[in-house]
């Protein structure tokens, strides 16, 4: 079995290393690739730039993907995400500061699978860290990488 990778997408260094911080600290040793913005999300999902050299074929288990990001926002990487046969089913929760519940439904409305707010308090933080990582490394089943969905 292909060890499960975690792909986060977010611009925020102080995020970055708190939400790496929070998966080590409770064990979760999943590699983590860090895309610092859209563009780069979809690079990796995609095969592209520096990422071409990547077997593409392998997803990554979940991605945790920022709203506010420079350039392309998070709804931007979601769209992409979900109108590409080869990721439309990939499990995205998006992890961000907001708590509007109008841009939650935007997110759900166009493919998220999760919408989680980020705790300000560091322990809280890592307590979410944790429960995201158990449930969508450990419990969630996924489509096998590379399955299309047939409508």
């Amino acid at each position: 079995m292909d060890a499960k990778v975690v792909l986060l997408v977010e611009d925020n260094a102080d995020d970055e290393r708190l939400t790496l911080r929070a998966l080590r600290k409770n064990n979760i040793m999943n590699e983590v690739v860090v895309a610092c913005d859209g563009e780069e999300a979809l690079d990796y999902l995609f095969g592209r730039g520096r990422h071409a050299v990547r077997e593409h074929a392998s997803m990554p288990a979940v991605v945790l993907l920022d709203l506010k990001l420079p350039g392309m926002t998070g709804i931007d990487v979601l769209k992409e995400i979900r109108s590409n046969p080869g990721t439309r089913l990939l499990p995205v929760v998006v992890l961000t500061n907001s708590d509007d519940p109008v841009q939650a439904a935007v997110c759900f409305e166009h493919g998220a699978n999760s919408f989680v707010r980020k705790p300000v308090d560091p322990q809280e933080f890592s307590e979410t860290i944790l429960q995201i990582g158990l449930y969508w490394l450990l419990l969630n089943q996924t489509a096998t990488n590379g399955a299309e969905l047939v409508v």
